[in-house]
Formats: C-alpha cells, structure tokens, sequence
C-alpha cells in the first residue's frame, strides 16, 4: 500500500498515536502492529478431531485476528483422523511433511464414492464449507503435519459418525 498524504490541518478521521505517527482512527492500538507466534505460543486448546492434534496460531485469542484462523494439524503415523467439517468455513491446507491422504465422499458420480487425495510436501488441498471429510497419514514410521487456513475467525469443527452428509446442517 502506498502512502497517503495528509494535508496540514486536515487530520479529521486520524489520530496521533503516542510515537507522533498519525493513523486512521478506526484501526484500534491493538492492530497496528505485526505479532509473532513462535513454535512455543501455539495453542492445542481447540476443537480436536479423534486422530489428529490441531494446534491454534493466528486467532483472535493469539493475535486479535478478526476474519482469520490458521494452525498446524499433526496426524500420527498409520492414523486416520475421525469424520468432521468445518462449517461455513473455506479451509486451505499446506502440506509441510510427510504424505497425508485426504478422504471425502464424492457424490457428483452417478453413486457416491469414497474418494482418495494423496498427497506430499508441497501440496496445498482446498475443502470447501461444510463437506465431510478426513484425514489419514499411512506412513507406518512418520507423522504428518500440515497448515491450515480458515476463512472463519475460530476453528470450527463438526466431528461425524460417518463419512456421510446425512448429519450435515447449514447454518
């Protein structure tokens, strides 16, 4: 973003702050800064899914994020995760280590099908809102690990008995 020029004397709708910088006076103290969550700030006090630990990094718990959840999601070897969604979320996931598989039931085939995304270091999935899925690492030695986005301020989490929409409600 470039800079804006503010003529002398008309300062309506900034404010000084206590250093002499003057900023728009809607954007609080508490977001005008960058914050840094270190590896030992994250926090594993969120919605988990059986077979997998999700660990919270930029929330509005951790840094007063308004519109956006991201996190790291750990799934130990030879492990698959319980069924879930997300809600109204969108989620993005990053693929760090190890070769996580991504399950889903696709129901646009003539029947539904249980469908299998393989993938590496590197890899980025995208899972839409409120489509039923999990997570399985079959790597019999290594976790995998993953980052994930969310479109929606806190990890929203619905865990499922089955890979199904059967239980699915819209908000």
């Amino acid at each position: 973003m470039s800079a804006v020029h503010i003529p002398a004397g008309d300062r309506d709708g900034f404010v000084r702050t206590p250093s002499g910088a003057l900023v728009p006076a809607e954007i609080d103290p508490f977001h005008r800064a960058l914050r840094h969550v270190a590896p030992g700030g994250l926090i594993g006090q969120t919605t988990q899914t059986a077979g997998m630990k999700r660990l919270e990094a930029i929330s509005g718990k951790t840094v007063g994020a308004s519109s956006l959840w991201m996190g790291q999601t750990h799934v130990p070897a030879s492990t698959a995760s319980a069924n879930h969604h997300h809600g109204a979320s969108e989620t993005a996931i990053y693929v760090v280590s190890g070769n996580p598989t991504f399950v889903f039931l696709d129901v646009d085939a003539d029947e539904p099908t249980e469908t299998h995304i393989r993938t590496g270091p590197g890899d980025y999935v995208f899972v839409p809102p409120y489509v039923p899925h999990r997570e399985e690492n079959p790597d019999p030695e290594s976790e995998a690990v993953v980052v994930i986005a969310r479109t929606t301020q806190e990890a929203i989490v619905i865990n499922l008995d089955e890979l199904s929409w059967s239980a699915v409600r819209v908000d």
